[in-house]
């Protein structure tokens, strides 16, 4: 158990972090943006130039399975009042960023919004939408646009698949250069965007907000450490010289997750 003194600190240490956030750090965004449609319609009108998009509901850390390989954890995923969806992710880091991630997400939207026995045509139009610390793309522009198109006519392909990057580093007066600004802000009173301050204003400085974020950042702390105790107990398991109790016993997590974690590997082979 925790001393007192270790408790005070933490939570001194959240507290300082917390100040800290921007819009630009996904957990931060993720819960900005919960159950709050009005600030991804905000976001999407101006990213993409259509003032009349009407978002009708937003998820946020949305796990998308894939039972055969890898799955996924969507930032945010979105739905106009046309049935298009929106997959938004905010990456500090070039890495996260990549082309290829880009595609992984958008097949990963494919996959999973069409019901069994539909027609293809019933795919809805889909956006993965990066928004990135750094211009990643590095021609200097505010946002790069990424559509299939046919190279021997030179026309859009129009499967209505699209993944668009946004420079986050882009500043001028536009409604995106401000946008950005906002999301590089880490006091509410610097942002341009009422909407978008409003929400930070709640997270970073009442009672309420407060508290969720701190309890957002001690549960991202107890599943990191979790997290570390699975790939022990993966190592421990494909050693095959330990029970499963003593597995179990030695990595902290209950039998039943040890049981998982075997079934899962023997699935993998």
């Amino acid at each position: 158990m925790l001393s007192k003194e270790l408790i005070e600190q933490r939570h001194k240490e959240d507290l300082q972090r917390l100040r800290g956030f921007r819009l630009l750090d996904d957990d931060f965004m993720t819960k900005c943006f919960d159950g709050n449609p009005e600030s991804i319609e905000l976001v999407l009108q101006i990213v993409l130039d259509k003032q009349d998009l009407k978002v009708i509901d937003v998820r946020t850390q949305v796990f998308v399975e894939n039972l055969l390989n890898r799955s996924v954890r969507l930032d945010v995923l979105a739905t106009d009042s046309t049935g298009k969806k929106y997959n938004i992710e905010v990456q500090r880091a070039d890495k996260g960023a990549g082309k290829k991630r880009a595609r992984y997400n958008s097949s990963m939207l494919d996959a999973n919004v069409l019901k069994k026995g539909e027609e293809f045509d019933k795919l809805p139009e889909t956006f993965v939408i990066f928004i990135t610390e750094n211009d990643v793309i590095g021609k200097g522009l505010p946002l790069y646009r990424i559509e299939r198109c046919i190279l021997e006519t030179d026309e859009l392909f129009d499967d209505g698949s699209h993944i668009l990057y946004v420079n986050g580093a882009y500043r001028d007066d536009t409604p995106l250069g401000k946008l950005m600004h906002d999301f590089s802000c880490t006091q509410p009173s610097d942002m341009n965007y009422g909407i978008l301050a409003e929400r930070a204003r709640y997270f970073k400085e009442s009672k309420e907000g407060v508290a969720i974020m701190c309890k957002a950042m001690e549960d991202m702390r107890n599943q990191t450490l979790k997290d570390g105790m699975m790939d022990v107990a993966k190592r421990m398991l494909a050693d095959g010289t330990l029970s499963l109790e003593k597995i179990a016993e030695y990595s902290g997590l209950s039998i039943d997750e040890v049981k998982a974690l075997e079934e899962n590997s023997l699935q993998a082979v």
